[in-house]
């Protein structure tokens, strides 16, 4: 009984994450999956007992039953196996006096604002850009869905009125919605100041992002970039996680890298 009623809170509490980051727009595997789990679970141990009794009568769907039960939980093992090498993986560096530019990768933003995944990674970019005055700042993103400004517009104006970036220095890649379009776009970008994929690049993004972010760089041809990595916020840091196992894999399925 405790068991069915832990199982029923953990669905409850998936089911209201994923409705609550739905509710913001969040829309992605990252929340959606979360959203379907939590139903179907709580939902699975409240009617435990009839269900139970149903599969006994029904010999086929019993079968049916167990062998998805096994590949869920194959599922749930490759998920756990990821979040370690993910963790154990996480790219940073300290800053190299002799950056040409800082590229931030967009993340996001709310009724034109950036959303606090995003404002962790201009935050960490603003932290470069005070060590390497000398380097030009990429902020990269088009429109989002519902959006006036694109990203890249709203991360210009959050380093301009937050870090007190000069807008001189400020370089805007605003055609994009994914990260191998940021890096590829951005190049050209770079290409109108007389820099190349030879160029000594710092790379800005979300810790668990970094590891798929280089992957994307390196095959775009990216010789000198270093990437740096920005926390998480707490209460998004698990659906983006999850996002990034099914990112990293469709990824790898489009030969991004």
């Amino acid at each position: 009984m405790m068991l069915r009623i832990l199982l029923f809170i953990v669905g409850l509490i998936l089911f209201a994450d994923g409705l609550f980051l739905i509710a913001q727009k969040k829309i992605h595997l990252g929340t959606i999956i979360p959203f379907i789990l939590g139903a179907i679970l709580a939902v699975y141990t409240f009617f435990l007992p009839r269900f139970h009794s149903f599969l006994k009568q029904h010999s086929i769907l019993k079968k049916v039953w167990c062998i998805t039960y096994l590949g869920f939980s194959a599922w749930l093992l490759s998920l756990l196996a990821f979040f370690a090498y993910l963790h154990t993986h996480i790219k940073d560096a300290s800053v190299q006096p002799n950056t040409q530019a800082i590229i931030i990768l967009g993340s996001g933003i709310i009724q034109g604002k950036a959303s606090p995944t995003l404002a962790l990674r201009l935050n960490r970019g603003a932290e470069i850009a005070t060590q390497v005055p000398q380097a030009w700042i990429v902020v990269t993103g088009g429109h989002d869905f519902g959006e006036v400004k694109t990203e890249a517009e709203v991360m210009s104006e959050y380093l301009q009125s937050q870090h007190h970036i000069p807008t001189q220095r400020i370089l805007l890649e605003d055609q994009s919605t994914s990260t191998e379009l940021n890096l590829k776009n951005s190049l050209v970008v770079l290409k109108q100041h007389d820099l190349g994929l030879e160029s000594k690049i710092a790379i800005v993004t979300s810790d668990f992002h970094t590891l798929r972010a280089e992957a994307i760089a390196h095959k775009q041809g990216y010789q000198n970039a270093t990437l740096y990595s920005a926390s998480t916020p707490l209460m998004t840091r698990y659906n983006a996680w999850l996002r990034e196992y099914f990112a990293y894999l469709s990824g790898w399925l489009l030969n991004e890298y």
